[in-house]
C-alpha cells in the first residue's frame, strides 16, 4: 500500500467487509469523491495500493483525500441507490456527473385536482400528479405546450370551476380552453381531455385518434355540427404533429436509445425517445469529470442519473456499449417500473444497430455545436472585460464582478439583490437577497447602504476567523474586482461610504450604472463614462445590471407575496400562525385553500367545520 497518514490507516483498518457507500472528503471537509462496494474494506483499501494502471483522475483524487465515511447497507441494489442520492447532494468533482442537473424541468398534469391542470415544475413530489420529462429546456417544454394547448384546449385560471359561470374568459373565445368553468364540457369530458394529453405525449396516438373520429361521425349523426367540426378540426392538428414523428419500426416496443460523444473532457450524450415504433422525442446532455473514464463507465453513470430524474422508464433501452453494472441496474429499473421487466440491449446489427449510430451522430453533431458556441461566448466575454478594465482603468480585467440593486413597493416588503458574475458569467449559486430591516419607507440609497454594509461586515467577519475547516460561505469569502450599484451618483456615493468604512477604498473598484443613457459613474469624475453603443462591454454591463434587477423583483414580489398570504389568513378570526402554517403546508397556497373542500379544510387539526366555513368564506 501507499504511505498513509495515522488517521487514514485507522478507519481502512476498521473498514467493515458489507456493502455500502463510501464517502471521500479532502482537507477542507468537501466531498470530493463517492463511491459503493460489495465489499467496502476491499474496494476503498484498493485506492491506497500503489497499482501502475492508475489513471491521471485517481491519482488526483487520492492524494487529496484527508477523510472516509461510510454507510453500511443491505444489498448492492441499496448501495446503488444511496450512491445516486449522494451523488445528488454533494455532486463530488471526482465523480462523473449530469452538468446542471439540479433543476431539469417537467411537465405535470395535476391529476390529484378535479379539474388537472397542467403546468411546468422543476420538482416531482409523490402527489397523484403525473409527471413527463425530464426535459433539457424550459423553451422546449413551454413550446410542446403551445402545440398541445391548440389540440388538447386545458384550463390556466385558477377558477373554482362549478360549470355555473355566467361567461368564460377570452381564452375559450381563441379555442385555447374547453370551458368547464361555463360547462361548455363536463368532468368526465374535461377529464378525458387531459388523458388524451397524458397519452398524447407518451406518443399513444392511435387510440385518441380512432375514438375521437367515432365521436366526430356521432356528432354528425345527431346533427351537432359545430362539435363535429371542432373534433374535425383537433384531429387536424393531430395529424399535423404526428406526421412530423418519424415512424422507426414496426415494433411496438416502447425503447431509448442511447449514444455519446466525447471531446475535451466533456462528453455529450444523446438520448431518442421512441413510442410505439415512432420517434416522439431527443434530448442530449452534458456530462462533466469524464476525464480518463472509460466509455461504458460514461455510459453507466449517465444511465444511473438520468433515470433516477426520469418520469418514466421504457420497456427497453438501446446503449452503444456493454456496461459493467448491467444486471443491478436492471434490477434497480425494474423496481423503477414496479416490477415491469427492463431489457439493456447493445445492438450488434439491423435497424437497432442504425439507431443506435444515428444517435451518436447527433451526440457528436451537437457537441461540436454547443463547443463552437462556447468558444464564441469566451471570445466575447474576453473582449468584454478587456473593454472595462481599458475603460474603468482597472490594472488586470475584473475576473469577479457583483451588481447590486432595490426593489420595493412604497417602501414595503424592500429587498436589495446581489448578483455575481465570474469571467463574464453570472454564477447564480452565489446570488444572495437581504431582506431590508433598518429602513423605514421607500428610501434606496440608505437600502443600499444596509445591503452593502451587511455583504461586507460577512466577508470581515469570515477573514478574522480563523477556525481550521470551517465552512465559510463563498458568496462573501471573495471581494470583488468590480462593484457595481444600480443607479447613479446618489447610489455610488453610498458605495464609496460603506468601502472607506471597511478599508477597501483602494482595493475593491467601484461604479455607478445609470440606466437612462448607460452611463457609468466613478467616485470623484465629474463626467461620466459612455463605452461604445454596440460594445461587447456595454452588452456585460446590461446583462449584469438587468440580472441584478431581475433577482430583486423576483425576492420582492416572493417576499410580498408570502406578507399577503399572512395578511389575508390572519385576518380570519381564529386563524393564528399554528393553524395558518398548517392551511399553507396542506393545500401549498391561497389558490389552493380556496379549491378546497369545507370538508377537507375540517380535517386540519385545530379547524371544525365552523372555522372551515369561515375560511372558506374569509378568502372569496
Amino acid at each position: 500500500m501507499t504511505e498513509v497518514n495515522e488517521h487514514l490507516q485507522g478507519i481502512l483498518d476498521t473498514l467493515p467487509q458489507k456493502p455500502g457507500c463510501y464517502i471521500y472528503r479532502n482537507a477542507d471537509k468537501q466531498v470530493i469523491y463517492v463511491g459503493k462496494a460489495v465489499n467496502l474494506r476491499n474496494r476503498v483499501r484498493s485506492y491506497f495500493h500503489s497499482l501502475p494502471d492508475w489513471d491521471n483522475k485517481t491519482r488526483r483524487l487520492v492524494k487529496q483525500i484527508a477523510d472516509i465515511e461510510w454507510v453500511v447497507v443491505g444489498s448492492e441494489l441499496e448501495a446503488l441507490i444511496l450512491e445516486l442520492n449522494l451523488i445528488k447532494k454533494y455532486r463530488p468533482f471526482f465523480n462523473i456527473r449530469l452538468k446542471d442537473d439540479k433543476n431539469y424541468p417537467y411537465i405535470k398534469i395535476h391529476w390529484n385536482m378535479p379539474y388537472p391542470k397542467v403546468t411546468v415544475t422543476r420538482q416531482m413530489v409523490q402527489d397523484g400528479s403525473r409527471y413527463y420529462g425530464p426535459y433539457t429546456s424550459v423553451w422546449a417544454v413551454h413550446q410542446t405546450l403551445d402545440v398541445l394547448r391548440h389540440i388538447f384546449p386545458y384550463l390556466t385560471c385558477d377558477r373554482v370551476i362549478t360549470g355555473k359561470d355566467a361567461r368564460p374568459c377570452l381564452y375559450y373565445d381563441i379555442k385555447l380552453c374547453s370551458g368547464p368553468c361555463i360547462g361548455a364540457v363536463d368532468q368526465a369530458g374535461y377529464r378525458q381531455l387531459i388523458a388524451d394529453l397524458g397519452a398524447f405525449l407518451e406518443g399513444r396516438t392511435g387510440p385518441i385518434i380512432t375514438r375521437l373520429q367515432q365521436e366526430m361521425e356521432k356528432a354528425a349523426d345527431d346533427l351537432r355540427f359545430e362539435k363535429a367540426a371542432a373534433i374535425r378540426d383537433q384531429l387536424q392538428a393531430i395529424d399535423r404533429v404526428v406526421e412530423r414523428q418519424k415512424i422507426i419500426s414496426s415494433d411496438q416496443i416502447d425503447s431509448d436509445v442511447i449514444a455519446m460523444a466525447r471531446s475535451e473532457g466533456e462528453a455529450c450524450v444523446q438520448i431518442f425517445f421512441i413510442r410505439n415504433g415512432k420517434l416522439i422525442g431527443r434530448e442530449y446532455f452534458i456530462l462533466e469529470g469524464t476525464a480518463d473514464e472509460a466509455d461504458s463507465e460514461v455510459v453507466t453513470e449517465f444511465i444511473k442519473q438520468f433515470y433516477s430524474e426520469a418520469a418514466s422508464v421504457p420497456d427497453q433501452v438501446l446503449l452503444p456499449n456493454d456496461v459493467e453494472e448491467a444486471q443491478i441496474i436492471k434490477q434497480w429499473l425494474n423496481t423503477r417500473r414496479q416490477g415491469e421487466k427492463v431489457e439493456l440491449l447493445v445492438p450488434r446489427e439491423g435497424s437497432a444497430q442504425e439507431l443506435v449510430q444515428m444517435a451518436a451522430e447527433n451526440a457528436v453533431e451537437t457537441l461540436q455545436s454547443l463547443r463552437t458556441r462556447w468558444e464564441a461566448d469566451t471570445n466575447r466575454q474576453s473582449e468584454a472585460l478587456a473593454e472595462l478594465q481599458k475603460a474603468l482603468d482597472m490594472p488586470e480585467a475584473p475576473n469577479r464582478m457583483e451588481c447590486y440593486d432595490i426593489s420595493n413597493t412604497q417602501g414595503t416588503a424592500a429587498v436589495g439583490s446581489m448578483v455575481v458574475f465570474e469571467q463574464g458569467v453570472a454564477n447564480k449559486a452565489l446570488y444572495r437577497r437581504f431582506n431590508i430591516k433598518t429602513v423605514s419607507g421607500p428610501d434606496d440609497f440608505a437600502s443600499m447602504e444596509e445591503v452593502l454594509s451587511r455583504r461586507f461586515n460577512r466577508w470581515k467577519t469570515i477573514k478574522e476567523d480563523n477556525t481550521p475547516g470551517k465552512k465559510v460561505d463563498p458568496s462573501f469569502a471573495l471581494l470583488p474586482d468590480l462593484l457595481l450599484v444600480d443607479g447613479g451618483k446618489g447610489q455610488l456615493s453610498r458605495a464609496v461610504n460603506v468601502l472607506d468604512r471597511f478599508g477597501l477604498a483602494g482595493q475593491v473598484k467601484v461604479a455607478g450604472l445609470a440606466k437612462q443613457q448607460e452611463e457609468l459613474f466613478l467616485p470623484g469624475e465629474s463626467k461620466s463614462i459612455v463605452l461604445p453603443r454596440h460594445s461587447q462591454g456595454l452588452y456585460l454591463l446590461q446583462r449584469i445590471r438587468d440580472e441584478a434587477h431581475r433577482f430583486a423583483i423576483t425576492a420582492h414580489r416572493n417576499r410580498r407575496g408570502k406578507e399577503g398570504i399572512a395578511s389575508r389568513l390572519d385576518s380570519i378570526a381564529g386563524i393564528g400562525p399554528a393553524r395558518r402554517k398548517a392551511l399553507l403546508k396542506q393545500f401549498g397556497s391561497i389558490e389552493g385553500i380556496k379549491e378546497a373542500s369545507i370538508e377537507e379544510i375540517a380535517t386540519i387539526p385545530g379547524i371544525n367545520e365552523a372555522l372551515a366555513i369561515a375560511v372558506k368564506s374569509g378568502l372569496e
